[in-house]
């Protein structure tokens, strides 16, 4: 049988090789226009409409002054924090199930956002934090809950369906102790708790946009460097090792990037449940490639996230649901429908 690739290689004038899959290619491209044009979509809705073409010439800064302030200060950072928090958890997904081998090896499973939920609790109960107070507290959660998970995992290396176990157990430990914190608020801050925890963009401004990109500036590209280390070690530890992978080291930051990622994401817009899960997923049933995907699932991410923010208001009629609502729904089904299809081939 013969077997040829669709990749090829190119090289770059500083001598590196890079291998372009043109299917992958295709597929991150219209994953960006997906993700543009429901973000531009998402800015023309709301009680004050703005057509497509007034949303795009405001942007460019010939709106009037009315448009001005409800495209760029009203509605524009809600949409970029949206792409940045989806594009954050579908890298965040794509790593740790590679990193895992395993598919549900996402940080909703392993207990990741919990964590980071509990990081903000503790500031938001405790503390009354403020807003900048809380997103500390939502990346040292994420970092101790990825130690945490990491450390009882290890064992002469981390497998993947024990990492996924440790996870689950970790993730309702943390579960728990977000219900404690919330019996210890008083009703300002529980309210305030609530609203956060069930994951919305809601009443995002500025003042989330800037730390997250900054954030993803320096974490995006340092994945990206690794990704080549990070495909071979899904051959196993001992080849990528004979390949000349630095296999632990090389997991270890894959992973602290990981979480910082899952955890700003978390801090930004609460915890939105099963992009880091399902992104991953779909970009790889595009793409049809092997490896990580690492660009697909960011695309994929962001472009399911503002989807769903969109469908969250409009989807519904009056009534307008958080978009941590809407993606719980739609990733419950695929987890659900995951679990049956990975049960059926044997691996559960």
């Amino acid at each position: 049988m013969k077997t040829h690739s669709r990749s090829r290689a190119v090289r770059t004038p500083g001598g590196l090789s890079v291998r372009l899959d043109p299917r992958a290619l295709t597929v991150v491209v219209l994953l960006l226009v997906a993700a543009c044009a429901a973000g531009i979509a998402l800015i023309g809705t709301g009680d004050a409409k703005i057509p497509a073409a007034d949303v795009l010439r405001t942007l460019a800064g010939n709106g009037t002054a009315y448009q001005d302030f409800i495209v760029n200060e009203l509605r524009l950072p809600r949409v970029l924090v949206g792409l940045l928090v989806g594009a954050s958890l579908g890298l965040g997904g794509a790593l740790f199930q590679s990193i895992s081998r395993n598919p549900l090896g996402s940080p909703d499973v392993l207990g990741l956002s919990q964590g980071s939920t509990a990081g903000a609790l503790t500031v938001i109960v405790l503390l009354s934090g403020s807003a900048s107070q809380v997103t500390v507290g939502a990346l040292a959660g994420g970092l101790a809950t990825g130690a945490a998970v990491y450390l009882l995992a290890w064992k002469q290396g981390v497998h993947g369906y024990r990492m996924v176990l440790v996870g689950i157990g970790v993730n309702a430990v943390m579960t728990a102790v977000n219900g404690y914190l919330l019996t210890k608020a008083d009703l300002v801050d529980a309210a305030r708790a609530v609203v956060w925890m069930t994951g919305s963009l809601n009443g995002r401004d500025w003042e989330q946009v800037w730390p997250l990109l900054a954030l993803c500036a320096v974490l995006v590209p340092l994945v990206l460097v690794n990704a080549r280390g990070l495909r071979m070690m899904e051959m196993g530890d001992d080849i990528s090792h004979a390949l000349g992978v630095r296999v632990q080291w090389v997991r270890l930051l894959l992973m602290v990037s990981a979480v910082l990622l899952t955890a700003a994401a978390t801090a930004a817009a609460g915890p939105v449940s099963f992009v880091a899960l399902t992104a991953p997923q779909l970009a790889r049933r595009l793409t049809r490639s092997p490896g990580p995907n690492l660009v697909p699932s960011l695309c994929m991410g962001a472009a399911l996230l503002v989807a769903a923010d969109w469908a969250s208001q409009r989807a519904f009629g009056a009534d307008q649901l958080p978009v941590g609502v809407v993606t719980g729904v739609l990733g419950g089904a695929y987890l659900l429908w995951l679990l049956v299809t990975e049960r059926r081939a044997g691996r559960i």
